[in-house]
């Protein structure tokens, strides 16, 4: 492989991150890889899953990213790795691992990827999806309840305790470092089919190489 693009797309948690991945997924097909930051939270299989449930996970340490930076170093380079897996109902890392290979365009996602300096470095091009707090809230309840199995009064703990202050002080910063910002994320048609075509100019010069 000549050549591989590495996209970041960072944005506060439910702000549509994974709903444009998912169309640029649909757009690319097979030339797209995806690794999200998700996977590369900490294990804490030492601790019960009570204690789990209340860590905040929306702090910089809560993620092995120094790994993530060797995997995606690996991909640029033309490597498959072997990425974590993270369950959310159990509040740890699974023990399964999963082949990811190198692909013309690695989607590197998460809240805090564009606040490490270093995995920064390693992208093609920064986007950062920028959705209103209200409709973030409504999005995170929602998706929670339905695929993580948590109850409304957990949600509403977590979010005033960990997401919200830590989206004040790591991921609202870290805007400033994107390439591209897509207001209103997935609702974005515009912002999106610019970012796709200008992925897609991309690959077409890597196909010309």
């Amino acid at each position: 492989m000549n050549s591989v693009c590495i996209v970041g797309i960072a944005g506060g948690s439910a702000s549509g991150k994974t709903t444009i991945v998912n169309m640029i997924k649909e757009y690319f097909k097979n030339d797209i890889e995806l690794i999200s930051h998700d996977n590369y939270y900490w294990a804490h299989d030492d601790m019960p899953l009570e204690e789990r449930s209340k860590l905040n996970y929306d702090h910089p340490s809560s993620f092995d990213t120094k790994k993530m930076i060797e995997d995606v170093k690996e991909l640029k380079a033309g490597k498959a790795i072997y990425r974590p897996e993270y369950d959310y109902t159990m509040h740890t890392r699974s023990k399964e691992t999963v082949l990811v290979e190198p692909k013309k365009v690695i989607i590197v996602e998460g809240i805090l990827i564009l606040e490490d300096a270093e995995l920064r470095d390693l992208m093609d091009i920064k986007v950062f999806v920028d959705t209103d707090a209200d409709e973030r809230l409504m999005r995170r309840i929602t998706r929670d309840i339905h695929d993580r199995g948590r109850s409304i009064e957990s949600v509403l703990t977590q979010y005033t305790q960990t997401v919200k202050p830590m989206h004040e002080q790591f991921v609202e910063p870290s805007k400033k470092y994107a390439d591209i910002i897509i207001p209103r994320g997935g609702e974005n048609k515009t912002g999106i089919s610019i970012l796709t075509e200008h992925l897609r100019l991309l690959l077409n010069g890597y196909n010309h190489n």
